[in-house]
């Protein structure tokens, strides 16, 4: 990100870029960023694709054509699939590509083995915008507090990640709630942030592990029918429920070997954040537990597919037997 911050600020700019990654808020806040500083107002020389409206020569048309009363022309192509698919003739076209043309590719996934992936690499800029490092995440939303003139304190910071979970976007719009919420004030307390945050799924699949834990079998049907309420699909709720288990399985069997939670988070692909509440939530099942738990899950999403259960009541089934107990065995 570096590279692009310093294109932007010094305004020279390569002749393609390709941002991709699953933060969606980075993207989009990147390639708005571009688009201001290439062309500022001027929409004159500005084309856009997006997904199978790509039309590969109409794409190489349009760079061969001068900007009009500009220095350049802009073309942005988003989620067009083209870096994981043959995208013929853009790899061959790029390198006598016009200086005046810009492309800007924004895309969901790509394959590095993928020609035109190369080709970009070579010529110009690819950076991937993932899910970013938790101090990165509380330095972010430090700054964007400063600039509303709030502070926040460690325990709301803690209480804020563990209730809203590292996607920027969801953070963004949880900020301006508390921001509104605490008009007059300057703190931000942990009481502010479970007035007005809203927990996302995967914070509500954790209380609802902690009930199957405690064996608190109505709170975590409760739960249930409120994820349902909410429009979630069974079969999505019975996925989270068994990524739960298995981060569980993954987190207390490399804490077993003696690895710290900086390396569990690297070894198992999560936030430390993540990873401290997850430690936490095992004390309360045993290995052999959460592997009964796993097959649980496994047996219930079977059930589903060979049409024996409907998901929802597979769902409630699994749910049910273990919170009740039916767990496995405590080994």
């Amino acid at each position: 990100m570096k590279t692009l911050n310093q294109d932007i600020k010094d305004r020279a700019f390569r002749p393609v870029y390709c941002l991709y990654g699953e933060e969606a808020f980075l993207k989009k806040s990147y390639k708005n960023r571009l688009i201001e500083a290439i062309l500022g107002d001027d929409r004159m020389n500005f084309n856009s694709f997006y997904e199978k409206e790509t039309d590969l020569n109409e794409i190489t048309s349009l760079a061969d054509t001068m900007p009009f009363f500009s220095e350049k022309r802009l073309i942005l192509v988003e989620n067009s699939g083209l870096f994981k698919r043959d995208a013929e003739p853009l790899p061959s076209y790029l390198p006598g590509m016009p200086e005046s043309t810009v492309l800007l590719f924004v895309e969901e996934q790509v394959d590095k083995r993928n020609r035109l992936y190369k080709k970009v690499k070579e010529l110009g800029y690819v950076t991937e915008l993932g899910r970013q490092p938790e101090g990165e995440l509380k330095k972010w939303i430090v700054r964007s507090l400063k600039q509303e003139n709030r502070q926040i304190s460690q325990a709301a910071m803690e209480l804020f990640l563990n209730s809203v979970g590292d996607d920027m976007e969801h953070i963004r719009t949880e900020l301006e709630k508390l921001i509104a919420y605490t008009e007059g004030r300057e703190g931000i307390l942990p009481e502010d942030v479970e007035a007005v945050c809203s927990v996302q799924i995967t914070g509500r699949i954790f209380d609802m592990i902690t009930d199957v834990a405690s064996g608190r079998q109505k709170s975590a049907m409760e739960k249930y029918y409120d994820l349902m309420a909410l429009k979630e699909p069974p079969m999505r709720i019975l996925f989270l429920i068994a990524r739960q288990f298995n981060q569980l399985f993954m987190v207390k069997e490399l804490a077993a070997a003696g690895k710290g939670k900086e390396e569990i988070a690297k070894k198992a692909g999560l936030q430390p954040f993540v990873v401290a509440r997850t430690m936490s939530q095992g004390k309360n099942f045993r290995m052999e537990e959460l592997r009964n738990c796993l097959e649980k899950c496994a047996e219930a999403e079977e059930a589903v597919k060979t049409g024996r259960l409907s998901d929802k009541l597979a769902v409630e089934l699994l749910i049910t037997e273990l919170s009740g107990g039916g767990r496995g065995p405590s080994v």
